[in-house]
């Protein structure tokens, strides 16, 4: 089994860009879409030629704004959108897939915007999260959590760690905090702990031609839970892959 995970920057531009043939090419069972920005209509004719998938949408009540998206070759039981609360329901940042064998979380975590604006916002979030999905955990399934955190976990993951900590956004102390909340929940960062000293990224900022020079963040994780970790996954992360500000991961068993 092949799991994508792709923050595409806007699903319409990634179809322009040659998204259908890099599906193609990453010849997944399952692909996770974050920040599709479209909304269900818009994203369903994006992808209508796209075959062989079930395809699954969750839009943002504000056009042209974040947005998450599932394509699945295997017929999920049930795909829920959102986490049951009004104040984080409205940015369509949230799908769970339920399968026969395990549970698949997408999810496109707020960023903590310019000057850290909605950092007290993401705090709560983060909080209201970790709750629902201490809930699905309860069914006892293995589970899948991936998409864009928005978060870099420890310096490794960023270029320049030293002149963002505590000043810009995925890289505060109070992001940092959230993540280790999943840590202690019992998931588990696959790459990192496959690949303890690699500095790999999976997001550049475009407008200071970060990509070019490998200014880059680590922000788009699979985290899995102890029954996976078992199994003993890899983690990929597909640098040379274009058509985002993002590059595509990948979780393969």
């Amino acid at each position: 089994m092949r799991i994508i995970t792709w923050n595409v920057n806007g699903v319409r531009a990634a179809m322009r860009k040659g998204f259908e043939e890099k599906l193609k090419e990453l010849d997944a069972d399952i692909i996770c879409l974050q920040e599709t920005k479209a909304q269900d209509d818009q994203v369903a004719k994006a992808l209508k030629d796209i075959p062989d998938y079930h395809i699954y949408y969750n839009s943002a009540v504000r056009k042209g704004y974040s947005g998450t998206c599932i394509l699945s070759r295997i017929e999920p039981n049930n795909v829920t959108p959102d986490i049951d609360m009004e104040e984080h329901d409205q940015e369509g940042r949230v799908q769970w897939a339920s399968y026969d064998d395990f549970n698949l979380v997408n999810v496109y975590v707020p960023n903590s915007g310019s000057k850290l604006k909605r950092l007290d916002y993401r705090a709560m979030w983060d909080k209201d999260f970790a709750n629902y999905l201490q809930r699905i955990l309860q069914s006892e399934k293995p589970m899948i959590l991936t998409g864009d955190l928005n978060v870099a976990h420890q310096e490794i993951d960023l270029a320049n760690p030293k002149s963002n900590y505590n000043k810009s956004a995925g890289f505060t102390q109070v992001e940092i905090d959230g993540f280790k909340r999943l840590l202690d929940m019992g998931f588990y960062d696959q790459y990192r702990d496959l690949y303890p000293d690699k500095q790999e990224y999976t997001f550049w900022n475009q407008r200071f031609r970060a990509r070019e020079r490998n200014v880059g963040w680590r922000i788009d994780y699979f985290m899995i839970s102890e029954q996976l970790k078992q199994m003993d996954p890899d983690v990929g992360i597909l640098g040379e892959i274009y058509g985002s500000d993002h590059c595509p991961v990948v979780l393969s068993f």
